[in-house]
């Protein structure tokens, strides 16, 4: 349904990326349930995720707003709202900092401020610091700007513990390590259209077959990160063989988007299985919690 304006609800959903939201809220949520003690405090829970879930929208939607140019250029993005006209960017820019001073708010008030400052900060990292500067600046932008991609875990960890601790920041870690490997597949795939609208992505300025080379190193250092729960006692021998079992796949993938050059469906399907790594791991780091507790 559209209002008279045309513009429909959905055109304001497309602003949001809920896909990559609801990864966001996911890593968030497993960081609060790591954090909980028993029994689990269910109010807070969904008022944090929603909080956490409202910002990292309104910071996607910035990020519509500041790449609209770039995006009607690319077949991947031109029929996005914003480039395709169904909305103007004056709207887009009041739908997001309204979305973001209220989620922002009910955090501080609700949550914790040390949770609504945190989650207010990676959000500027993301919108403004990222997408503004870095994309545009320099071709290890995925990996500086990947900070604020990372926080997630932290802060659903800051929401019920109200403090940074030392096992939310594995969970850092993790995905940090993870973000290279998971865009630069997708950014090899799209690396024509990135050199068209001049961004300077790593396949476009150091050429493709390095980039294969990055996707696999840093898989391999993925895969030693994933490993830090396990020898740090965080988890025990589920998660063990759960990070195992998903990092040798993804390994796999990685080598043999290195290895085999010619077959073009692979960097799409390495960027496909690195989102189901990263849900994989944080399910097997929830049921392993879960599991051990009730053996206690």
């Amino acid at each position: 349904m559209r209002t008279h304006h045309g513009i429909g609800w959905r055109d304001y959903l497309a602003l949001c990326k809920l896909k990559v939201v609801a990864l966001i809220v996911f890593t968030a949520i497993v960081g609060m349930l790591l954090a909980s003690e028993m029994p689990l405090r269910f109010d807070l829970l969904i008022v944090a995720s929603l909080g956490i879930g409202g910002v990292a929208a309104a910071g996607a939607a910035l990020n519509h707003l500041i790449d609209r140019r770039i995006d009607a250029d690319m077949a991947r993005t031109d029929d996005r709202p914003l480039p395709s006209g169904r909305i103007d960017p004056l709207r887009a820019l009041i739908f997001a900092l309204a979305l973001c001073a209220i989620s922002t708010l009910a955090l501080y008030i609700l949550v914790n401020p040390l949770t609504a400052i945190l989650t207010f900060m990676s959000m500027v990292g993301y919108a403004l610091i990222y997408s503004v500067f870095l994309k545009r600046a320099t071709p290890q932008n995925i990996v500086i700007g990947g900070a604020a991609g990372a926080m997630p875990p932290v802060l659903g960890w800051v929401a019920i513990s109200g403090s940074v601790e030392a096992h939310a920041l594995l969970l850092f870690v993790i995905i940090f390590a993870w973000t290279p490997p998971h865009f630069w597949a997708l950014a090899i795939h799209r690396h024509r259209e990135y050199a068209a609208v001049g961004i300077p992505m790593l396949p476009v300025t150091h050429g493709v077959d390095f980039t294969r080379l990055q996707v696999l190193l840093y898989t391999l250092i993925l895969f030693a990160a994933s490993l830090l729960p396990y020898a740090t006692r965080m988890s025990g021998e589920i998660y063990l063989i759960s990070a195992s079992i998903l990092g040798m796949v993804f390994v796999g993938y990685a080598l043999a988007l290195y290895r085999k050059r010619q077959a073009r469906g692979l960097p799409m399907q390495t960027f496909g299985y690195s989102i189901y790594y990263l849900f994989g791991i944080f399910a097997a780091l929830l049921i392993d919690r879960y599991v051990n507790m009730m053996i206690r």
